[in-house]
Formats: structure tokens, C-alpha cells, sequence
């Protein structure tokens, strides 16, 4: 920003863009040359602000281009890191028949963890579970702990804000069950301020709460069936197949118990994981598919359930 002479009261300044005017307060006292002396101090000044703008405008452009290349190299390093570790980590809870649970020699079987092994099978890789409490299982999969969750996971707007959601691969009902000898409760309009056993956490405890039911906060499906028979709480609610899995373990309750379908088939179970993870999310939809296709699906849920919950 070169400097010229003006009048006794005024600089003229090159500034790249044309020539501006700088007023100068003239002292007679002060020599011409030491003002002109102060007005290049002041020019290098002002080239030396105007280099740090642009090392700082260069900066930021750098931090920004790798803070997005970062973000990318996440989501899409997700399946690569599965890939090299040659296990699939999956967070089920292992305690809800026939969905997830133990065995008698209490080993970990159940429909969501053949359909956890069939992902795995897919991508090529071992399958490792990581059996945890349903309040805690988003938590694992925010903190990298497991890659997804396979636990017939229910959509929600909530939830997809914070992950992605597969295919469908399950459509049940959702049903109220009641002790035998309660007439009080035939349908979901009755269940207004009412006592539901079911976790806060899922969905099916929010969809109790949506319909004017206050929750006895029980984690398992067992412990929520007894706090009805123990007159803890009116009623709980869950999906029919699990109601009906639950007497064919329980033949003895079936007298003590009554269930009341509520909603039409829809479609419950899918599998989140961390959202903009597409490759990982490409490869579950790929492995769901090949096993709808093939009918593979269809088999375990057979074998499960009894019957076909895979189709819509």
C-alpha cells in the first residue's frame, strides 16, 4: 500500500483496489518527513494485518477441507475397520425370547442372532455378540463399543436423527396383555392412566405412554409379565409373538393371562447404525435382502416363531 503526497492535510494511500484519501491531524511542530516516516510505519502495519487475514483465511479452509474429509473417512471407514478386525460386534440384550436369549446350556440363540450371523456371513467375518441392557445398548453403539444393534429395533423419527435404519425385516402386531379376570381393559382406549410394566427406553413404552398409560419401569418382558400377575401394574405391552413364545415357555399362565391385539402388522424390526455410516448400512441392506430373497429369512422366523413374520 504505497504512500503518496497530497496536501498539507491529507496522505494518499494505494491499496490495491484504486487510491483512497488518509486524513492526517498536521502538526506545524512535526517535521513533513517524520509524518511521512510514521505514514510507511503505518503502511507496513497494515500489510502485515492484511497478510496474517490471509494465513488465517488459509488456515481455516485447510482445518475445514480436513474436518469434512475426517467426517467422511468415519462413516466410511466403518466397514473397512470390521473388515480388518474380521469380527462383526452386534449389541443384542439376550434376555427377550424368542428374539435374543439364552438356551438351557445358556447359550446365546434366538431369531435376531441367527440374523446378526447371516450379516456377518455376508460381510465375511466372524460375528463376536455383546450382550447388553436395552437402556444401554444405543449408548455402546454411540461410544463404538459394537457396530450395530440387532434386536428388533424399532423406527422412530427421534432415533433416526441420530442413526440410519435398514430394511424391514420383521412386520408383527403389538398387543396389551391383562390378567384373565380383568374386564376393566379390551382395547387401547382403555389403558388411560393405567399401570404399563415396559421399559421407558423402548418404543413400545412410548407407544404405552402415547396412549395415556403410566409405566412401572421393568427392563425384561418376564419380570414385566409378572408385575401384572403380581398386580404391580395393569397391563404390559408387547408383540404377539413374543406373547405367544412367552406361554409356550410358560404353558402354566396361559389360563392367568389374557392378550388383546391392538394394532395391524407393521413393520417393527430393523437394524440402526451410526448415521451417514452408508457402507455399513449398504452392506446390512444387501445381506437382508439375499436372505428375503432366498428365504432364508422366512426359515428362522419359522423357526422362532411358528410362522412367517418377515413378509409384509
Amino acid at each position: 500500500m504505497p504512500v503518496a503526497a497530497a496536501s498539507d492535510d491529507t496522505l494518499l494511500l494505494h491499496n490495491g483496489h484504486g487510491i483512497s484519501s488518509l486524513p492526517v491531524f498536521y502538526c506545524p511542530q512535526i517535521p513533513r518527513p517524520q509524518i511521512q516516516a510514521a505514514a510507511h510505519f503505518i503502511e507496513r502495519k497494515l500489510r502485515r494485518i492484511l497478510s496474517m487475514k490471509k494465513l488465517i483465511s488459509v488456515i481455516l479452509s485447510v482445518a475445514l477441507f480436513l474436518a469434512v474429509a475426517a467426517v467422511s473417512a468415519e462413516g466410511n471407514g466403518r466397514l473397512d475397520e470390521i473388515q480388518s478386525r474380521g469380527a462383526l460386534i452386534v449389541g443384542t440384550e439376550g434376555t427377550w425370547s424368542p428374539y435374543t436369549y439364552h438356551d438351557e446350556n445358556d447359550n446365546l440363540v434366538g431369531f435376531d442372532v441367527e440374523v446378526a450371523k447371516l450379516i456377518a456371513d455376508s460381510i465375511g467375518v466372524d460375528i463376536q455378540y455383546s450382550e447388553t441392557v436395552w437402556s444401554s445398548i444405543f449408548g455402546s453403539l454411540d461410544a463404538g463399543q459394537i457396530d450395530l444393534v440387532v434386536n428388533e429395533v424399532s423406527y422412530t423419527e427421534e432415533r433416526a436423527v441420530k442413526y440410519d435404519f435398514s430394511i424391514p425385516y420383521t412386520f408383527t402386531q403389538r398387543a396389551i396383555l391383562v390378567k384373565a379376570d380383568n374386564d376393566g381393559i379390551n382395547g387401547l382406549s382403555d389403558i388411560a392412566g393405567k399401570i404399563a410394566s415396559n421399559d421407558p427406553t423402548s418404543s413400545i413404552g412410548q407407544f404405552a405412554l402415547d396412549n395415556g398409560a403410566e409405566l412401572d419401569p421393568v427392563g425384561e418382558m418376564a419380570q414385566s409379565i409378572s408385575e401384572v400377575l403380581n398386580g404391580r401394574a395393569d397391563l404390559t405391552i408387547n408383540t404377539t409373538v413374543a406373547f405367544a413364545d412367552y406361554l409356550k415357555q410358560h404353558p402354566e399362565s396361559e389360563t392367568l393371562v389374557k392378550i388383546i391385539v391392538v394394532t395391524d402388522p407393521a413393520p417393527t424390526g430393523h437394524i440402526p447404525v451410526l448415521k451417514g455410516d452408508e457402507q455399513l448400512l449398504n452392506a446390512v441392506n444387501e445381506a437382508l435382502r439375499k436372505a428375503q430373497e432366498d428365504g432364508t429369512l422366512s426359515e428362522l422366523s419359522l423357526k422362532y416363531f411358528g410362522i412367517d413374520i418377515t413378509k409384509e
